[in-house]
């Protein structure tokens, strides 16, 4: 209840996050191969893009750089340097290999540090050579596909996700995957109230934070005895969760989130409550987006969904669904898959003075048995 109203937050329709999309895009006449990563991370999401451009050569896109990488420069500068190594974490399809030695051919860097000085020098152009190469290693750390991590011992992990993304595109290319259904059930996610509040007090306690400190500062510079309640606003939280509370307007640029909740009868306040909404605009035609997909059988209504601009967009859950929720805690995800699954983790090894990934070790662990393997980290 927002200001003497009762108010419904709807649940948001979405992409899933962290999973590759491949499709066609065209540009400039010519049509090429893309795959998509919506990587996300605590609130923080950035869409990392590998594609095979008209020159059959991959290039990389993610937030903080502008235009786009060659997709070697990228995995050398992640610590994946030989020929050799790079061709085999995308693929040892023949087909698909031929691919990987043209790029090879058209490299631009041949080591680590080079790789560093070139991403440097297109971040922070004109800047000293040990401040590009701290800013390179910087933005690879934090913006280059953020779900798998943020520190400097993940960087093996993000080439080898660079690699099937790579891969996905060749794929795609020579006929043996077809384009991501977007509008499949299994390529959406669903963001309930609880999801949504969280991001929405998580952008509010960072106000909260930086209004402190700002208050901790101007009483320090004025020599003022510091207390609580002189420092901690409680009304800066307060306000900014009331405001998006009774205007709609969430964090992200979402709007409608939340609605004055409809009392006509009991029935319309049981659809209010079980409504889902698309964040695509309802001026544009999006025809495939508003269609009835096969894959919302069981979980969204067939019928009911308004006429006008937002058919197809604005939705109802079924009668009988049951909503899942998705595990956060990474320590049950590890256990669930390593333990119980057996699923191989791609954790580097460390084979003579090099960290190569499992893949590699076990290649190399064929060709000579006496090598001695040490787990760095799990």
């Amino acid at each position: 209840i927002i200001n003497g109203t009762e108010r419904v937050i709807t649940t948001l329709e979405d992409l899933a996050p962290n999973k590759i999309m491949v499709e066609f895009e065209t540009r400039y006449g010519e049509q090429i191969e893309v795959a998509k990563v919506f990587s996300h991370r605590r609130g923080y999401r950035a869409l990392t893009v590998v594609e095979r451009n008209k020159k059959s050569l991959l290039e990389v896109s993610f937030p903080s750089i502008s235009g786009r990488i060659n997709f070697v420069t990228i995995v050398r500068a992640l610590g994946v340097e030989t020929d050799e190594d790079i061709a085999s974490m995308v693929s040892s399809d023949p087909e698909i290999v031929k691919f990987m030695l043209e790029n090879l051919e058209e490299a631009e860097v041949w080591t680590r540090d080079e790789a560093l000085e070139k991403i440097g020098n297109r971040i922070a152009a004109g800047q000293i050579k040990e401040y590009q190469i701290k800013r390179a290693n910087y933005v690879l750390d934090r913006y280059l596909l953020p779900h798998l991590g943020n520190e400097e011992r993940y960087r093996l992990l993000k080439a080898q996700f660079l690699g099937r993304m790579a891969e996905a595109c060749f794929e795609l290319a020579i006929g043996r995957r077809g384009e991501v259904d977007k509008d499949h059930y299994a390529n959406k996610r669903l963001k309930l109230a609880g999801n949504l509040m969280e991001d929405l007090f998580r952008v509010s306690f960072n106000r909260l934070t930086r209004d402190i400190k700002y208050q901790l500062e101007r009483a320090n510079m004025r020599n003022r005895d510091l207390s609580v309640a002189t420092v901690v606003r409680s009304d800066v939280l307060t306000e900014r969760l009331n405001h998006s509370l009774a205007t709609g307007n969430w964090v992200g640029g979402r709007t409608g989130v939340s609605q004055l909740l409809d009392r006509t009868d009991f029935i319309a306040t049981l659809s209010h409550l079980r409504r889902v909404i698309s964040p695509l605009s309802r001026s544009q035609p999006h025809f495939e987006a508003r269609d009835l997909h096969p894959t919302q059988w069981g979980r969204i209504c067939p019928s009911e969904t308004p006429e006008g601009p937002n058919c197809g967009l604005v939705k109802n859950f079924a009668q009988m669904v049951e909503i899942s929720t998705g595990i956060d805690d990474e320590t049950e995800v590890k256990d669930l898959i390593f333990d119980r699954l057996g699923v191989m983790p791609l954790a580097p090894f460390l084979v003579g003075d090099r960290e190569v990934p499992v893949s590699y070790a076990t290649e190399l662990e064929a060709q000579d048995d006496e090598l001695v393997y040490e787990e760095t980290y799990d």
